[in-house]
């Protein structure tokens, strides 16, 4: 069904229940069913919302639609002014021909482990926002809304109705950097990383890894063992140890526990690195 309002839509989900899906982009979606891993008995089709989507300015920050796409982030200069570490992720998601169909509420309510934007979400400490009929608007943490492979805390009649982003703090560098077999294939492991530096010390540190866990994870005390540090090699190289002690990744047919391990260590390394070479407008 193609719903003309919000109301609509949450009123279909509110009656078929767990029988409904909701479709945004259909780039996760579609290859389930393709595959038969998934088998909805209705899709509520978001693409007619255009009030969901969009990107703009606020006073704390950037809010974006739900169904804003890849490639219209990609392209928004709010976006790289405000929040440059989403803006650097959008070119690593999948290919051009991907990201124009794809949108940002469908990658993060799809909660893969492997994908950018989950791990994004929470090195930016984002809020999501959602609705239903029965609950009302509802703000989720990033840190709370991704449970495991897949999974978030929305309800089976909630819609991700948009992303509240912070600005980035004055004096602060971004990287993301991730190893994947090929350009547009999900990362290996990947790592979101932002350094806020005054007076010559670290004041701030956010470090978000991906694909290492069943969900998105921030390396908490990596980042606590860089505040008050110089930004220099030693400092990144302990952090990046501390980092890769903090996981337990599992394996699978792409690359050991060890491998991921070690790699998810040369990732922090050198996303701090660049992310404080950044600092000021350093590239």
């Amino acid at each position: 069904m193609l719903p003309t309002s919000l109301e609509e839509a949450l009123s279909a989900l509110a009656e078929y229940g767990s029988e409904a899906k909701v479709l945004a982009g259909g780039q996760s979606l579609i290859p389930l069913m393709s595959l038969r891993l998934a088998q909805p008995g209705v899709l509520v089709d978001l693409n007619g919302l255009g009030a969901l989507s969009g990107i703009e300015a606020n006073g704390s920050g950037v809010r974006i639609g739900a169904m804003t796409r890849h490639r219209a982030a990609e392209r928004s200069e709010v976006l790289a002014e405000r929040v440059p570490l989403m803006a650097e992720a959008m070119p690593l998601i999948g290919h051009a021909a991907i990201r124009s169909r794809g949108t940002i509420g469908g990658s993060l309510s799809h909660a893969d482990p492997a994908a950018e934007l989950p791990a994004v979400a929470l090195a930016t400490e984002a809020t999501l926002i959602a609705r239903s009929l029965r609950g009302g608007e509802r703000t989720i943490p990033a840190s709370e809304f991704f449970e495991g492979y897949f999974t978030t805390v929305l309800a089976e009649d909630e819609i991700l109705c948009a992303v509240e982003v912070p600005a980035a703090p004055p004096s602060t560098g971004f990287c993301v950097t991730e190893v994947a077999r090929r350009h547009g294939d999900f990362a290996l492991v990947g790592v979101t990383a932002a350094v806020t530096i005054d007076q010559g010390l670290v004041t701030r540190a956010r470090i978000a890894l991906i694909n290492v866990a069943e969900r998105p994870v921030r390396a908490e005390q990596a980042e606590a063992a860089l505040v008050g540090a110089k930004p220099e090699a030693a400092a990144w190289a302990e952090a990046a140890a501390v980092a890769s002690s903090e996981i337990d990744p599992s394996g699978d047919l792409h690359a050991t526990p060890a491998y991921r391990r070690k790699v998810a260590r040369v990732c922090v390394k050198r996303a701090l690195e660049t992310a404080a070479r950044r600092v000021g407008g350093g590239r």
